[in-house]
């Protein structure tokens, strides 16, 4: 008999799949075999990884299935994470035909779906997040592709709202919860505990393109997806080139960030203040998100493939924080000063030993909230997403934080 909880877990891996689907149709087939981000594989890589990954994770390491294709397993079995600004050697020609790949997919697919019944949920669940983890990378692929190598959607138009009126927000000393115990979670979220932390000041809203030209214009380095044509500049947007947006957030990596933070005169907020902001309370306690303890839905942000590109910093009201900060889930994921490290009592999840593991250094930093093509289950409060802090391919923006 299958129990409720597979069925709704069936429910989602087939959404994450039709998802992920989509995302590969947007690629025209000869930017299949294109690098859109020089430091990460051709977008060949990722068509094969999700089906291996579930292959992998499910039938073979969970429950023994002896291999089909053990040269495909182990080609598409993990991704790589060089050094900004290194690039891999590879010709398009090494990688298998597409339609052999398609095949590996379909052929893991279907082990898959007739594996589901005796999986563990864990594993299960583990690779549905995967999955729509790997929705956003790829649309971060999409992104950086030629606009001629992809196929654009019907896309609909941003919704209007009124300029922001820019604000630092007090936010009073208190006690938060960073981490969890129980429930499905990634190795690098276990570990619950609580820090306290002093009162401080937190901008109410995204630094804004508008924001940021000021400081291009004191001599500080372009954002990675701005372009200048003559004496304007303009926006890479996911599917067309667009006059600057300027209540838009600003996507940038650590580095710029923390460049514009100085300049600003303050900082970047850490790990536990954004969590102050984002999940405390005046009145003491915390909530599941900013706007309460209400599942995500379209009037809270910017997220869950809403739309393709960012928001206004002032759209989504209803998402304000208990103290009034904005958009603190969904419209761009937040850089944190803080490096990604583990909690103590870290331990790596047996089937996936690497996940975290292998990037907690002094190189890769928190990176909170969620963008626009960040799935709702991972908006909860403990996950917790990372990149280098010289990075310049996500959607990842930031607020500056004052301390008291």
């Amino acid at each position: 008999m299958i129990m409720p909880g597979l069925t709704e877990m069936r429910k989602e891996l087939s959404a994450a799949r039709a998802c992920t689907d989509r995302i590969f149709s947007l690629f025209a087939p000869e930017t299949l075999y294109a690098r859109p981000i020089p430091e990460r594989h051709r977008v060949i890589f990722y068509v094969g990884h999700l089906e291996a990954f579930d292959w992998n994770q499910i039938c073979r390491w969970a429950l023994g299935q002896p291999s089909f294709h053990s040269t495909f397993d182990a080609l598409f079995e993990a991704g790589i994470d060089p050094e900004v600004g290194s690039s891999q050697d590879d010709a398009p020609d090494e990688w298998p035909a597409l339609d052999d790949v398609q095949r590996y997919g379909a052929k893991a697919r279907d082990a898959v779906d007739r594996a589901l019944d005796d999986a563990p949920d864990a594993v299960l669940r583990m690779a549905i997040e995967h999955r729509w983890m790997h929705a956003e990378t790829t649309a971060y692929l999409l992104h950086h592709a030629s606009n001629n190598g992809k196929v654009p959607p019907s896309v609909a138009p941003p919704p209007g709202c009124p300029p922001p009126r820019h604000a630092m927000v007090d936010i009073p000393d208190g006690v938060v919860t960073l981490g969890r115990e129980g429930g499905f979670g990634w190795d690098n979220e276990f570990g619950e505990h609580r820090e306290s932390v002093p009162a401080f000041a937190i901008s109410k809203y995204k630094v804004t393109n508008r924001q940021y030209r000021q400081f291009v214009d004191d001599g500080g380095p372009p954002p990675p997806f701005w372009v200048r044509r003559g004496d304007r500049w303009r926006l890479l947007a996911m599917f067309e080139e667009i006059p600057l947006p300027p209540h838009w957030p600003v996507y940038v990596s650590l580095n710029d960030a923390m460049a514009y933070a100085q300049w600003a005169g303050g900082s970047l907020p850490t790990e536990a203040q954004f969590h102050r902001a984002a999940y405390g309370a005046p009145t003491g306690g915390e909530r599941a998100y900013p706007w309460g303890n209400q599942a995500p839905n379209g009037a809270h942000g910017n997220f869950d493939f809403r739309f393709w590109d960012p928001v206004p910093v002032t759209a989504n009201p209803h998402s304000d924080s208990a103290f009034g900060v904005s958009q603190l889930v969904g419209n761009g994921w937040e850089w944190t000063a803080t490096p990604f490290h583990p909690f103590e009592g870290f331990r790596s999840h047996p089937t996936y030993p690497g996940y975290s593991a292998r990037f907690f250094d002094e190189d890769h930093f928190i990176v909170k909230g969620g963008a626009p093509a960040t799935a709702t289950c991972l908006l909860r409060r403990s996950f917790r997403n990372w990149f280098r802090q010289g990075y310049p391919h996500a959607h990842a923006g930031f607020r500056c934080v004052k301390n008291s």
